[in-house]
């Protein structure tokens, strides 16, 4: 009867046991999810690299892309007198009624010289790879032709934030309004003063109408946790080693705040490259490196934005 008795007593107590190995998996599985949403900041030096061939084109710009796509081209005006440049591959729009037909898009913005050619060009290359992109002009139709004047509009745009906001939201509404664009799939993307504005734009955004993810090359960056908790998506990073306007260490805090919030995220430091590593037209452009970091967001826009 004893015996009867303990077997019993095992038997009521092999569920109990069964539930709690059932909620340590599920707790080792978040952690395994939030372990992987905050990944360290990787560190890439030009050994890890692959040599690019012919990314610089006799005429200055820049080939990335491998595809090979028609593409519609046409200046629009998205925010008051603003005007904008939008490229996107060539669709039958009658085809484009379903969701999963229709364009995830880019908002992409300009370094300190506006809204130039080489910009078009990286708007013209991430148009090829399935996106509408959307290159916008903080510059009201200026574009500086020497550092003087590229100091002097930064400056206005940057002391008057709320007018640059303001520009970038509408750039957001405006895609939105666009039949062949999927609305839950609208990025952004900037370069220098376009990454930090970028960040501004994600941290503008009404939480209610949340963007699909955000990207900035070498922009300044805010480190606050509460103020970057605003942000609820992906946050692609990518910055130089050797960067004197947005050293290393500011890149760490930034990467620990996202953290800190468990904000998915993919922080590259190319160790041995300085600030504007991916414009062409300066004495630091590195074309290895900005082949790897294209590569890195090109996968990054297909995992969050266009696969969402």
């Amino acid at each position: 009867m004893e015996n009867a008795i303990l077997s019993k007593k095992y038997i009521l107590l092999i569920p109990a046991a069964l539930s709690i190995l059932i909620f340590a998996a599920t707790i080792t599985s978040v952690n395994s999810v939030m372990a992987q949403n905050n990944v360290q900041t990787i560190r890439i030096s030009n050994n890890d690299t692959k040599a690019s061939e012919n990314i610089l084109l006799p005429n200055g710009t820049i080939s990335l892309s491998n595809v090979s796509v028609p593409l519609h081209k046409e200046d629009v005006k998205y925010y008051k007198n603003t005007s904008g440049y939008l490229v996107y591959p060539e669709i039958n729009k009658t085809q484009t009624n379903s969701s999963d037909k229709k364009l995830p898009a880019v908002i992409i913005i300009h370094e300190w010289w506006g809204l130039n050619e080489n910009i078009k060009n990286m708007a013209n290359e991430l148009a090829k790879e399935g996106y509408a992109v959307l290159a916008v002009d903080l510059y009201n139709g200026k574009v500086a032709s020497n550092p003087n004047e590229a100091m002097e509009l930064v400056n206005k745009a940057r002391d008057n934030q709320n007018e640059s906001n303001s520009n970038l939201l509408a750039a957001v509404k405006y895609l939105k309004t666009l039949d062949y664009i999927n609305q839950t799939k609208v990025a952004s993307l900037g370069w220098c003063f376009g990454g930090g504005q970028s960040l501004q734009l994600a941290l503008n955004t009404d939480t209610q109408d949340p963007l699909a993810a955000t990207v900035l090359y070498y922009g300044n960056l805010v480190t606050d946790e509460k103020t970057l908790s605003k942000i609820d998506w992906p946050v692609l990073g990518i910055f130089g080693g050797l960067d004197q306007s947005i050293p290393v260490s500011e890149v760490e805090k930034f990467e620990q705040a996202l953290n800190a919030n468990n904000i998915t995220n993919e922080i590259y430091i190319y160790e041995d490259v300085g600030h504007a590593f991916a414009n062409p037209t300066g004495g630091g452009f590195a074309p290895a490196e900005l082949n790897d970091a294209w590569e890195k967001t090109v996968n990054f826009l297909e995992q969050y934005v266009k696969n969402k």
